[in-house]
C-alpha cells in the first residue's frame, strides 16, 4: 500500500511538472518591431524596502510582447518577458523565477509599467502620472513604485 502511495505520488509530480509554464526563449531586440527605451528608475520594491536606483530598458511590440530589465550594473535586479502565450519574471539575485501562461499578474510592476507606456492604463491598486519623460508609477496597496525616465 505505501509502495503505490509513493508511486502515485511520483506520478503526480512529474504530471505536475508537463503542466507547468515553460521558460520564455530570450528576447531578440534586434528583431524588427521592438520598441526600445532606456533610461534610469528608483524602484522602491515594497514599503518596509529601501529603495534602489538603477538602469531600466523596456521594450515592446505590437503584439503586446514585453521586455523589461533593471539593472544596478553590472548586476540584473529584475528580468520581466511577456508574449502572446505567457509572461515569465526572474530576480537574479535571489535565484527566483516565476512564470505564468497568459495574461501577466497585474501585482507586478514591470508588466504595469509597459501597459502605461502603451497608454492602456493600469490595473487596481496602481497609480501612474507623468509622461515617458518623467513619470512615477505607485501601488498604494504594497507601498511598492518605480519612477524615472526613459528615452528612446
Amino acid at each position: 500500500m505505501k509502495r503505490n502511495v509513493q508511486i502515485f505520488l511520483a506520478l503526480l509530480l512529474v504530471l505536475a511538472g508537463c503542466f507547468a509554464a515553460p521558460r520564455l526563449a530570450p528576447a531578440d531586440l534586434s528583431e524588427p518591431g521592438w520598441t526600445v527605451r532606456r533610461g534610469q528608475a528608483v524602484w522602491h520594491p515594497r514599503r518596509d524596502a529601501p529603495e534602489i536606483a538603477g538602469d531600466l530598458l523596456i521594450a515592446t511590440r505590437a503584439d503586446g510582447s514585453v521586455f523589461a530589465q533593471f539593472t544596478k550594473t553590472p548586476f540584473p535586479f529584475a528580468v520581466a518577458q511577456a508574449g502572446p502565450h505567457g509572461w515569465q519574471i526572474e530576480f537574479p539575485p535571489q535565484n527566483r523565477r516565476y512564470s505564468g501562461r497568459g495574461a501577466p499578474p497585474a501585482r507586478v510592476v514591470w508588466f504595469q509599467l509597459a501597459r502605461a507606456l502603451a497608454g492602456a492604463g493600469v490595473a487596481k491598486p496602481w497609480s501612474w502620472r507623468g509622461t515617458e519623460a518623467d513619470w512615477h508609477l505607485a501601488n498604494a496597496a504594497t507601498g511598492e513604485s518605480l519612477e524615472g525616465y526613459l528615452t528612446r
